[in-house]
């Protein structure tokens, strides 16, 4: 399994979270297997040019759109892009985001 493969298993998981389908009926209505669904997901399996065609229109999605995970990061990516940004911030805005981060988790 390729680190590409989950990439693209989690942007297909977002998009049909988005639709609000849940897997068995993105594959009723791709004509897959639940299993195969759960597979792609995963990363465990990629597919053909003519599944990916069934799984973008299923998706209300362009083909593109499949391979538009630019902003799926990692947790550790994301923590460098956060310490970044607040080394550079006032202590004003630091404080602002503190409150705004603890208001959000509580």
């Amino acid at each position: 399994m390729s680190s590409g493969n989950k990439v693209f298993g989690k942007r297909i998981k977002e998009l049909r979270e988005r639709k609000k389908l849940t897997q068995e009926k993105l594959a009723e209505k791709v004509g897959l297997d639940l299993q195969t669904i759960s597979r792609i997901e995963t990363g465990y399996y990629f597919t053909s040019f003519e599944n990916l065609e069934k799984l973008a229109n299923a998706l209300d999605v362009t083909m593109a759109d499949l391979f538009n995970f630019g902003h799926l990061k990692t947790k550790e990516e994301l923590i460098k892009e956060i310490n970044t940004e607040l080394s550079t911030s006032s202590e004003k805005d630091v404080q602002r985001i503190h409150k705004l981060i603890f208001g959000y988790l509580k």
